[in-house]
């Protein structure tokens, strides 16, 4: 349990770091990312992004287990 938390931990260090390069690609503003910007607030859900990070993940995890 430990060591997966701690790859865990090193794999988002990892995502953090190389995300200048990773918003490039444009996620975070794909069709179906809410964003709402008023004046004194601002409010923005990533539910597209979000599905489809989970999607590749899934695949990822799928592949490897077999």
């Amino acid at each position: 349990m430990a060591r997966w938390l701690i790859i865990s931990g090193a794999v988002l260090i990892l995502a953090g770091l190389a995300w200048p390069w990773i918003s490039k690609l444009g996620l975070g503003h794909l069709p179906g990312d809410i964003s709402i910007e008023r004046k004194g607030f601002g409010f923005y859900f990533p539910i597209t992004t979000s599905l489809l990070i989970s999607a590749v993940l899934s695949l990822i995890f799928w592949l490897l287990r077999k």
